[in-house]
């Protein structure tokens, strides 16, 4: 049985590059031939070991043709990047490293490179540079850690211990939102105990942006949860007046960063996040605008009480030092070292690269939004970010342009429903997107519209 490290490393080195050197070549999702070798991999469970070479070669004769090519310049189904290069190869050395990033005595590496890629971050963001900042699997998770120290911050102040007591008998809080909050976060309000009927929906203008004349009387046992970066036009919240309000109130704010918090790395863009360190917490992927290998988020949090009541581990043989401990400060204890990969990328990039890197998505949005409108589709928001949201003129045409964009093989991008119509949702969030990969898709887009135009849909009768 093989099991060589450096042999095996090579092989999959080999094949990690093949797959890379042919993204471009491939179509942006598997073919149907490819989604039936899948099958290849179902099977009892093997009685006896197998070869480490076999189990590698596998993975990549049956698994790479089935991948869908995010880390490529054409999909934009989703606020998904595609991992920088630096990053993973950064993942590899941090998987041989094989850390847990739980204690700073079980990694000092792990731990030092999140203090440093936590300074660098809440700079990037002009951000409290005091702030907690831990790192988490992806924004549901980010937001959960927020939505608990909130509920222990909120609480503690009316004498009320979690902790001590759970939530049985608490005093009760309320959540105060938009009508187009992100379900993630629903779900991590749920995940720190929070029921539908907590939560207040108030109305959105034309973009998806809270109004601020219609949110409730807030007091110190209020919630409220806004967004940077809508996850349909990109905008973003009235962050300032509503801050606030909420700061002379009592109340906690959070902020939905998953993506539009990247829009304070860059000068051309930062005033439309405006506010944003008025807050109280805030969650921000990784794997979206930063570009790094799945999954990879931080949360970032004002009261380090709060967090230290919510995750702070105590236990004989874990250490409470000066030196960062990152149990406690997320879910876990035992987890991998994401910090590495921040740290990377922030290093390679510098300040100026991922300024670079957001104002080329949101360059490359706009021409899209220019192309989309000039071939006769109808742009539904206002391109200030990376998102752009259009339709035909129907429901029946746009599903049936979607079909073909879809099927073509060169781009790829999904459906959405906003302000109650059916149509479809470019994402710009990939380094890998260049010029010549927005005109391509565009091309298919435009192609798409004549074609349901031409078709039995665009006949009249």
């Amino acid at each position: 049985m093989m099991n060589d490290a450096k042999g095996l490393l090579d092989l999959a080195h080999l094949a990690a590059a093949r797959y890379l050197a042919t993204r471009d070549e491939r179509a942006v999702m598997p073919s149907a031939s490819a989604i039936v070798a899948l099958a290849g991999f179902h099977g009892p469970m093997p009685e006896e070991p197998s070869e480490a070479e076999s189990v590698i070669e596998a993975l990549d004769r049956l698994g790479s043709p089935a991948t869908v090519a995010t880390t490529g310049g054409r999909f934009f189904g989703f606020v998904v990047g595609g991992a920088l290069p630096v990053t993973v190869a950064a993942s590899w050395l941090a998987s041989a490293w094989d850390q847990n990033a739980g204690t700073w005595v079980l990694s000092p590496i792990a731990a030092e490179l999140e203090e440093v890629a936590a300074g660098w971050l809440l700079e990037i963001f002009d951000l409290p540079r005091d702030a907690v900042v831990g790192f988490v699997t992806g924004s549901t998770m980010g937001a959960f850690s927020a939505f608990a120290a909130a509920r222990s911050a909120l609480l503690r102040r009316t004498g009320y211990s979690v902790k001590q007591k759970c939530l049985n008998g608490a005093p009760r809080l309320r959540i105060v939102t938009s009508e187009e909050l992100h379900p993630t976060n629903v779900a991590a309000l749920g995940y720190a105990g929070f029921g539908l009927d907590d939560i207040v929906r108030c109305p959105t203008d034309a973009q998806g942006r809270i109004l601020p004349e219609t949110l409730p009387a807030l007091d110190d046992r209020t919630i409220v949860v806004l967004q940077a970066g809508n996850i349909n036009s990109g905008a973003c919240d009235p962050f300032e007046s509503i801050c606030e309000k909420a700061e002379a109130a009592g109340a906690w704010v959070h902020i939905d960063g998953a993506f539009g918090l990247w829009a304070r790395a860059s000068r051309a863009k930062r005033d439309l996040a405006r506010g944003v360190e008025l807050a109280n917490s805030w969650s921000v992927d990784g794997h979206k605008w930063l570009n790094l290998p799945q999954d990879s988020a931080v949360y970032i949090c004002r009261d380090r009480e709060a967090i230290d009541d919510v995750f702070g581990v105590s236990a004989t043989y874990l250490m409470r030092d000066g030196r960062r401990q990152p149990n406690n400060m997320t879910p876990e204890l035992s987890r991998r070292a994401r910090g590495v990969e921040f740290w990377a990328a922030l290093k390679f990039l510098g300040r100026s690269g991922v300024e670079r890197l957001v104002d080329r998505c949101c360059a490359h949005a706009k021409r899209f939004a220019q192309g989309l409108e000039k071939a006769g589709y109808e742009v539904l928001n206002e391109v200030a970010l990376n998102q752009v949201v259009f339709r035909c003129e129907d429901e029946a045409r746009t599903r049936a342009a979607l079909l073909e964009i879809q099927a073509s093989g060169v781009t790829w991008l999904g459906a959405t429903h906003w302000k109650d119509r059916f149509a479809m949702r470019i994402s710009v969030s990939s380094w890998a997107t260049t010029a010549e990969d927005v005109e391509r898709s565009l091309a298919v887009m435009i192609r798409a519209l004549r074609s349901v135009r031409a078709g039995p849909r665009g006949s009249s009768s």
